[in-house]
């Protein structure tokens, strides 16, 4: 069963070529713009993991993933920072992301996390 993905990114054509190469790498990926659309997709639809931006207008991605972790509990989590925002990914670290990555990040990078947190939930679930 492929992993499924959900990519959290404002900008617009970073989100469509991570979603894009992420599907060519075999998993199931789809893209919102925003946290308010993450959690409204996170209602309706089941995700391994979610890529998630922390720099976002209106909910950042804090924010998101401190809704994240209320609602959904056993999703993991990957944060993406630029430079200036690491300490707000060291935050997400606290409030239980899997780990953070600092843009720019090359895919296979995102792609091999992403298959580690998905081993470390499914470990934790006993599968």
């Amino acid at each position: 069963m492929a992993i499924r993905v959900l990519v959290v990114d404002d900008e617009e054509d970073f989100l469509r070529a991570l979603v894009m190469r992420l599907e060519i790498r075999g998993m199931e990926a789809k893209g919102v713009a925003s946290g308010d659309e993450a959690l409204a997709v996170l209602a309706e639809q089941c995700f391994d993991v979610v890529v998630l931006d922390i720099k976002m207008p209106g909910m950042d991605g804090i924010d998101a993933l401190r809704a994240i972790r209320q609602r959904h509990p056993d999703i993991e989590v990957l944060v993406l920072t630029g430079h200036a925002s690491q300490e707000l990914s060291r935050e997400g670290m606290s409030l239980g992301a899997f780990d953070y990555l600092i843009k720019p990040v090359k895919v296979d990078t995102v792609a091999e996390r992403i298959r580690a947190a998905v081993g470390r939930d499914r470990a934790k679930r006993g599968n």
